[in-house]
C-alpha cells in the first residue's frame, strides 16, 4: 500500500491512499476511532471507479502519524488472525 501526504500539521494529517477502496479505509477508520486521542478519522473517495481515497485524521493529543501507525499495526494483526482462522477451518 502506497500513500502520499497531502497536508500535515501537529494534530492533523491528510493523505491519499493508492490502490485501495472502502474495505481497508473503513476498517482503518474504525480502528482509529477507538483511540481516545483521535477526534475524528474520515475518508472520501470522489469517484467509485477512478477515485483514490483521501483520509484525514485529527488528534486531540498525540501525533496523528503515531495514531495511524498504531491503527495500521492493529489492522495488520487482525487481518493475519482472520486469515489464520479461515485457513484453520477450510
Amino acid at each position: 500500500m502506497d500513500f502520499k501526504i497531502i497536508k500535515e500539521s501537529t494534530n492533523e494529517i491528510e493523505f491519499e491512499i493508492e490502490n485501495e477502496s472502502h474495505g481497508v479505509c473503513n476498517a482503518l477508520r474504525h480502528i482509529l476511532m477507538r483511540n481516545d486521542d483521535v477526534e475524528f478519522a474520515v475518508y472520501n473517495i470522489d469517484h467509485p471507479l477512478t477515485g483514490k481515497p483521501i483520509m484525514t485524521i485529527k488528534t486531540s493529543h498525540g501525533s496523528p502519524r503515531e495514531a495511524l501507525r498504531e491503527a495500521s499495526e492493529e489492522l495488520k494483526s487482525d487481518s493475519e488472525a482472520f486469515k489464520q482462522l479461515i485457513e484453520d477451518n477450510l
